[in-house]
């Protein structure tokens, strides 16, 4: 690979790295398994850089490959994925002006979000990161009809769950 190539792919990762940082840790519950991950995606980005054409943000594309790369490693291991417990990052997200409330709801939604299936998981990942139903469909490689059902009928599963 040139030099050129090279230094676009190692800026473009640099600049959107938080992309990956988010996926390890909806799909990983410890540090040692998130930097393995890390690492296993970046490799996978690296080897698809040359294909990139260009048809998407690069931060779509790196989503996609991203996400693919967490659930077929997960899948290959025939186990299933631990995300990381919402106790074990409690610390970081809590603040003086949160109260009991907030927490409590937080720790519900946490809860749910985490039994469901892989592929619904990133659906409500990138619905949570403000994506629109063009980029979700983009990234998961589903039609934009199909992103819209699913997302309707994980908001009806979590209702339930919250809402008994």
């Amino acid at each position: 690979m040139n030099k050129e190539l090279e230094h676009s792919f190692v800026t473009q990762l640099e600049q959107n790295q938080n992309i990956v940082h988010k996926i390890c840790r909806l799909y990983t519950n410890d540090s040692d398994a998130h930097n393995d991950l890390f690492q296993e995606i970046t490799i996978q980005l690296w080897r698809a850089f040359p294909k990139f054409r260009g048809d998407s943000k690069f931060s779509t594309w790196m989503y996609r490959v991203a996400l693919n790369t967490a659930i077929t490693l997960y899948r290959k291991s025939k186990r299933r994925v631990r995300t990381q417990d919402f106790e074990g990052v409690s610390f970081k997200i809590k603040a003086q002006e949160y109260d009991d409330t907030i927490e409590e709801q937080l720790s519900l939604m946490y809860a749910a979000v985490k039994d469901l299936n892989d592929i619904d998981k990133a659906l409500v990942f990138l619905y949570l990161e403000d994506k629109n139903y063009k980029e979700i469909s983009s990234t998961l490689g589903i039609s934009e009809v199909n992103a819209r059902v699913k997302m309707n009928r994980i908001k009806g599963k979590l209702r339930k769950i919250l809402n008994p």
